[in-house]
Order: C-alpha cells, then sequence, then structure tokens
C-alpha cells in the first residue's frame, strides 16, 4: 500500500513538473490569474470609503465638584450634616491594619 502511494505523488510530481516546463497553466497560477484582478478592483474602489460618516462629536462639560459634599441635592433649610467617625481594621497582604472611617447624613436641624 505505501509502494503504491508513493508511485501516486511520484506521478503527480513528474505530471506537474512536464506541465510547467511546457508552459501550460496550472490550476494554482489559474486561480492566482483570477484572483488578481479582483485586488486591482478593491484597491481602486472608494465609494464604501466616502459613504461613511464622521464620528459624532459628544459634546463634554466640566464637573462642578462644589464643594465636595455628598448627596449634591439640596437637604432644603434648617438641614445639619451628622457625621459619625470610628476606626475599622482592614486586612491587606501586608498584615491588618487599622484605618479611619467616617460615615455622614444629611439630618433637620
Amino acid at each position: 500500500m505505501y509502494r503504491v502511494e508513493m508511485e501516486r505523488v511520484t506521478i503527480a510530481a513528474a505530471t506537474l513538473g512536464l506541465a510547467l516546463a511546457l508552459g501550460l497553466p496550472t490550476v494554482a497560477s489559474a486561480q492566482a490569474q483570477q484572483a488578481a484582478p479582483a485586488r486591482a478592483e478593491r484597491s481602486t474602489d472608494f465609494s464604501a470609503q466616502e459613504r461613511a460618516r464622521p464620528p459624532r462629536r459628544l459634546p463634554i462639560y466640566p464637573r462642578d465638584d462644589g464643594d465636595g459634599v455628598i448627596p449634591r441635592y439640596d437637604p432644603g433649610r434648617n438641614a445639619v450634616r451628622d457625621c459619625s467617625a470610628t476606626y475599622v481594621q482592614e486586612y491587606r497582604p501586608s498584615g491588618t491594619v487599622i484605618v479611619p472611617r467616617m460615615n455622614c447624613f444629611w439630618r433637620r436641624g
């Protein structure tokens, strides 16, 4: 079986060599010749690029942080900001550390 396959490969190689020597067109060269005009047409076809719209410009407005107090809404007249500060443990790769934590909310004054 191996010998039969080797004979087929040898015959195919000899046929290809003969076709190249005689200048006969092969399947690979025929496909290359057909593909070449398509590439030339694509390189000169700019109609798709002309139809493309420019990107839309979005307006960007500066953010007014005010005094940095959250929430940014007006809590109303006589409002008081009530804060409580504590120390909490945080677990980090270097070890446990104690950090300050502050919680604030608005209440009626």
